[in-house]
């Protein structure tokens, strides 16, 4: 299986987060590291941001099943 590496502004569309709050999760362990790219560039796994999204659709459809909060 190959891999794609996405650079930020695929990483922003496909999540909805702002620069931001992307560094902000990864250094809060709750997304996807980057990976460098060498020099000051990095990327992310695309199938990691994938499962990361999945993984938010499922807590999502969770709580609302159960009548949590979102």
């Amino acid at each position: 299986m190959a891999k794609s590496i996405l650079r930020l502004p695929s990483v922003k569309a496909l999540t909805g987060l702002s620069r931001s709050t992307i560094y902000l999760r990864v250094a809060e362990g709750e997304f996807p590291k980057p990976i460098s790219l060498g020099g000051r560039a990095v990327g992310w796994i695309e199938g990691e941001v994938q499962d990361w999204i999945k993984e938010r659709i499922e807590c999502s459809r969770a709580k609302n099943q159960t009548g949590g909060e979102l």
